[in-house]
């Protein structure tokens, strides 16, 4: 059975490599279906066919962004008649970490949240380096929020899933043959790890380099570079990103083995005791937070939901199993 029409919504957001828009349409089943969907150029459509490639590996992983579609759809602009290339990617109502974090005081998540959030994104390594690839650009902009707001026994609690996102300029591991002396970086500079700027080197240990770099900008709500005018060659002399004294030491510790050379990986990292909870368990539910930190996530989760949830309508974001896979995506 064909899936539903989509039209356009609104602009998600813009890039160097081309843009994100919500596509809505309903269901045969009365259900409203929200896609995001990535469109390129002709000039950069490489990385939309590497994503779609990639994330066809990906398919049902929990923190791993879905794709419904298995190919790159080409189709004329009717406005400047140029080739556009596009894929079907799910929706986050929540918008990029980085969107999120600035939703917060001070840009500063609280503790326990960052230490559910580093959890989530070491699943979501784990995963993708067990398949053989390097993600190459972990950011907060390329880390999804999914939000949820439920109703137990007369109770709403609210919680946040993060989901990695933009796979374009991933590689597998091993792959330098993107490195050249002058551009010596695969992804956003502040990001990259000694090893892959000093010798175009593609390993884990980049995509936890910038974990560690993401973990820091949770707590202090500034880049990882934020105490000095970043260089290229500061990570080419072994200067790593400032660790403030004021962070918890488990979290210091955790973002010191991040930045350490070959000798982590994602899933030894999940047995880190900065991730784990009460007498060496793995949390598999969001730690406990006060009543404030709950009040918080709740009321970040309502704006969330009225900024991008229609009032009239119910706005359900499906898995990529619920979402049919034939469909037509209007201009």
């Amino acid at each position: 059975m064909a899936g539903p029409d989509l039209f356009f919504v609104k602009l998600l957001g813009k890039g160097s490599f081309g843009s994100v828009s919500l596509y809505q349409g309903v269901r045969y089943d009365g259900a409203m279906v929200s896609v995001a969907v990535k469109t390129s150029d002709s000039q950069h459509a490489e990385s939309l066919f590497r994503e779609v490639q990639i994330l066809s590996e990906f398919k049902g992983c929990p923190r791993i962004v879905q794709c419904y579609e298995t190919r790159v759809e080409a189709s004329l602009n009717r406005f400047n008649g140029s080739v556009e290339y596009k894929i079907p990617l799910e929706y986050a109502p929540g918008g990029s970490l980085m969107s999120f974090i600035k939703t917060f005081k001070d840009n500063k998540l609280p503790d326990p949240m960052i230490r559910d959030f580093t959890r989530m994104l070491l699943q979501g390594l784990a995963t993708i380096h067990a398949h053989g690839y390097v993600h190459c650009d972990l950011k907060p902009e390329n880390i999804l929020v999914f939000p949820s707001y439920i109703n137990n026994n007369g109770a709403w609690s609210s919680s946040f899933e993060l989901k990695i996102s933009d796979f374009g300029l991933s590689r597998r591991e091993g792959d330098s043959s993107w490195w050249e002396p002058n551009h010596p970086f695969a992804g956003t500079s502040i990001y990259m790890s000694p090893d892959s700027v000093s010798y175009g080197e593609t390993g884990k240990d980049l995509d936890l380099w910038s974990l560690g770099c993401c973990v820091l900008e949770m707590y202090t709500g500034e880049g990882p570079w934020c105490h000095k005018n970043y260089e290229v060659d500061d990570l080419m002399n072994g200067q790593e990103p400032l660790i403030p004294s004021y962070l918890p030491f488990e979290a210091k510790l955790f973002i010191m083995t991040c930045f350490a050379p070959r000798t982590k990986d994602a899933t030894r990292l999940l047995k880190h005791i900065f991730v784990r909870g009460d007498e060496g368990k793995m949390i598999t539910q969001p730690s406990p937070v006060s009543d404030n930190i709950k009040a918080e996530s709740a009321l970040h989760l309502a704006n969330f939901v009225r900024r991008n949830v229609s009032t009239t309508k119910t706005i359900r974001v499906l898995a990529a199993a619920q979402v049919m896979p034939n469909k037509t995506i209007m201009a």
